[in-house]
């Protein structure tokens, strides 16, 4: 399988939704700079692309994004990446037009979670700079005109928290309700549920907390009935779903030791949608199933479709979202609830389909850990019909770190991972402690314990490998994005496990990253007090786990790439690592991108580093890497 082959499935659905018999999704397209197309299917119709280039339907609030389109009353509205402004156009056609002002400075006020207001207004989160260091920032909730007032300055709502998802107005127009939560918390660690009136001239009244805070998270909300609400919050440890009514009242639905909600990285996910009649569409540990309020159960659907994302919804009896089996590549498709059919619903020659013998299909495993944990894997052995191992030998394997590192990784064919199984590495993705998907206690093993219980897990899980003799010992690589990178960076640092790693857009020098540091954007800049401990008391703690204090001891060669327009991990913290590794005698590469942020997306990055990746572990390991480009590895 080749690089381009990987580039053209990295773009894809996000943000699904129903607007009335219609389903609408953003799409990207890596071979258009990345940028993020909206798709419309009417019923019984084929896909058509309702935003055309150069209109780009991103936002960078959070720096992750969050809901960026909005339908309502014949006309889209939608966030444009190049200035952040909200635009919109008439579904019948003509001209794109912003509806908020131009800000003073570049990308200098943002929108998200685009929702409907009263009296034809829309509904989001603001974020604004205000000052030149990435934390500078400002949110409130604010209320925008579409009509005549249309390209006016948008009405501020409320203020609460400084971090906050959209207000959603009460079936009788009466209240608003929304999340928010502040610094030091991250949102998976605790928010609360606020609730205000809404006045006749659409001014909000005094906030009250229904639910969350100390130490409950709640995930998503939508309003039941004038008098309550329905919200995934953990107070037992599991995010499940409740109804609240407004004097506060919380009672859980159907209570069970499973996630059906998750980390919200992006306001506007969703991991329920109502059925009607006490009946809700839910994800149960991203599988789908029904809740059934008067038993009090959840039942999982059957079928082929095991892992879905957090954005779905329900179009009659059916449900329908974008999916992935352990055999099938994500696509939108659409269950039918009464028998059970599913039909797809995306282009479906949209991606060159892989013969299904060249992807590993992931097995799921469960490791023990050194103190006894349990270790969640997915593996993805070797996989080519064209070729078979040399008699006696064992295959190379990368253990891959997701991101987060608040995330998870799935079980679904991977094209990253199969472009490596294809040559006959195998690739074994960590659910390590710290992962979400299994409870709030395995979630918090990593609370001040990143990049020790993190490290642990990896090593732990390739010394397995190697123990069962799936694995060559001698052949055993890391590599991972992000939280991924700082993983993979601290394992080469203080562990004799792996011969190489794969570094891609790192934290390498965690003081110089959060807080005061100013290295990383407001959303995570307090993230590692509860993943490191706070400062300035465990301020060593933060020299002694950095990858950037100890590359002197870097067990092998390195590779890194990185986009040149990150906020999230700016390039700063690769360049010094770097410049740290000159003259040491250490091989490593380093790769940058023009016009990439966090994470690749366009398609010429992804062949790139791909094939950079490929080079790499053939020169470390000793094979031919015959079709892509010989890394230059420098000393």
């Amino acid at each position: 399988m080749g690089a381009a082959d990987v580039a053209d499935a990295s773009g894809g659905a996000q943000w699904l939704d129903a607007v009335g018999d219609e389903l609408w999704w953003a799409e990207a397209r890596p071979d258009e700079g990345g940028r993020l197309t909206l798709i419309r299917r009417r019923d019984g119709g084929q896909p058509e692309e309702m935003l055309p280039a150069p209109w780009n339907a991103r936002n960078r609030v959070h720096e992750y994004g969050g809901r960026p389109w909005l339908v309502r009353d014949g006309s889209l509205f939608f966030t444009h990446w190049n200035d952040q402004r909200i635009y919109t156009r008439k579904l019948a056609g003509g001209d794109v037009f912003a509806i908020t002002p131009e800000p003073s400075t570049p990308q200098g006020v943002r929108f998200a979670d685009l929702r409907p207001g009263p009296a034809g207004e829309i509904w989001a989160v603001r974020e604004t700079s205000t000052g030149p260091r990435r934390t500078d920032i400002r949110r409130d909730l604010v209320a925008i005109a579409t009509g005549a007032g249309a390209g006016g300055a948008p009405r501020s709502l409320a203020a609460t928290h400084h971090f906050l998802t959209a207000p959603q107005l009460s079936p009788d127009g009466r209240h608003a309700a929304w999340l928010g939560w502040n610094h030091p918390a991250m949102p998976w660690d605790e928010t609360e549920l606020c609730v205000a009136a809404v006045a006749d001239d659409g001014t909000f009244g005094p906030h009250r907390v229904l639910a969350g805070g100390s130490g409950v998270s709640v995930c998503q909300l939508e309003w039941d009935s004038p008098g309550s609400l329905l919200a995934l919050l953990d107070p037992g440890g599991w995010w499940n779903l409740h109804r609240i009514t407004l004097d506060g009242k919380a009672t859980n639905l159907a209570p069970v030791d499973a996630e059906l909600g998750g980390a919200l990285w992006k306001i506007g996910s969703r991991w329920f949608a109502p059925l009607g009649e006490g009946r809700y569409a839910v994800l149960n540990s991203d599988r789908l199933a029904v809740l059934d309020e008067e038993t009090a159960t959840v039942t999982d659907v059957p079928t082929e479709w095991t892992a879905w994302s957090p954005a779905f919804a329900v179009a009659g009896n059916d449900v329908v979202g974008i999916a992935a089996g352990p055999d099938t590549e994500h696509a939108v498709v659409r269950v039918d609830l009464g028998d059970g059919t599913v039909s797809r619903l995306d282009a479906a020659d949209e991606h060159a389909p892989l013969p299904a013998e060249y992807l590993s299909v992931p097995e799921k495993r469960v490791f023990t850990g050194p103190d006894g944990e349990e270790i969640h894997a997915y593996l993805y052995p070797p996989a080519n019909p064209r070729y078979v191992a040399p008699e006696g030998e064992l295959p190379p394997y990368l253990v891959h770190v997701h991101g987060g590192p608040t995330g998870r990784a799935y079980p679904v064919p991977d094209r990253d991972f199969a472009f490596f199984t294809s040559r006959g590495i195998g690739v074994v993705a960590v659910n390590y402690g710290g992962s979400t998907g299994y409870g709030r206690r395995y979630r918090e093993r990593l609370r001040e314990e990143w990049g020790v219980v993190d490290v642990r897990d990896c090593v732990a899980v390739a010394r397995a490998l190697a123990a069962e003799g799936l694995a060559d010992p001698a052949r055993l690589a890391i590599r991972g994005g992000s939280a991924g990178g700082f993983t993979s960076g601290a394992v080469m640092t203080t562990e004799r496990v792996f011969a190489a790693a794969t570094i891609k857009y790192p934290i390498l020098d965690l003081a110089a990253w959060t807080g005061g540091g100013g290295e990383t954007h407001d959303f995570e800049s307090r993230y590692l007090e509860g993943l490191i401990g706070p400062l300035p008391q465990e301020k060593q703690r933060y020299v002694d786990r950095s990858p950037l204090a100890h590359a002197d001891r870097l067990a092998g060669p390195v590779l890194l790439l990185q986009g040149l327009d990150d906020q999230v991990c700016p390039p700063d913290q690769a360049d010094r690592f770097v410049a740290a590794l000159r003259g040491k005698g250490i091989p490593h590469a380093y790769l940058t991108f023009d016009g990439e942020q966090h994470g690749f997306r366009k398609a010429e990055t992804i062949v790139a580093a791909m094939e950079a990746e490929l080079s790499f572990y053939g020169q470390v390991f000793g094979f031919d890497t015959p079709g892509v480009p010989r890394l230059e590895l420098r000393h």
